[in-house]
């Protein structure tokens, strides 16, 4: 288990920052989760320095200014601490590299922690095997093979 204490996470100046994250395979993303320190192991209480508003990106390179948006998310702060968003966006492609472009905090006025964000997807391999299958069954339809 990834040790979510406080301060024991990536933290960058302000409520505004990204990350981006190169993953060993190319996959076809279906959803993200982002943990935070729970309230309660919080020693102010609070947790306002979490991610609040995000966008998640699907990268062809690091380089790339703008990659195809998979959704647009709000950490809720009263929730749990480990949430799990769904891909929004439709997904035409498989990516290997992942921007998380955070947008704001919960009102912590010097900085804005990260201390887990996942990934989740099929592998696409598996995707294009499914993509043949369901566009292949054999049977003729309105006249095609």
């Amino acid at each position: 288990m990834t040790d979510v204490h406080p301060g024991n996470c990536w933290a960058f100046k302000g409520s505004y920052g990204y990350l981006v994250i190169g993953l060993s395979m190319k996959i076809v993303p279906t959803a993200f989760s982002l943990d935070h320190t729970p309230k309660s192991l919080s020693p102010t209480g609070n947790i306002s320095s979490v991610p609040r508003d995000f966008n998640v990106y699907g990268l062809d390179d690091e380089q790339q200014e703008e990659g195809q948006l998979l959704g647009q998310f709000v950490y809720e702060d009263d929730g749990d601490a480990l949430q799990t968003f769904l891909v929004s966006e439709e997904v035409t492609r498989a990516f290997q590299i992942i921007e998380m472009r955070v947008l704001s905090n919960w009102g912590h006025p010097e900085y804005t922690c990260v201390y887990r964000f996942r990934v989740h997807g099929k592998l696409v391999e598996h995707y294009e095997l499914l993509t043949i299958c369901h566009s292949c069954t054999g049977k003729k339809r309105n006249g095609h093979s």
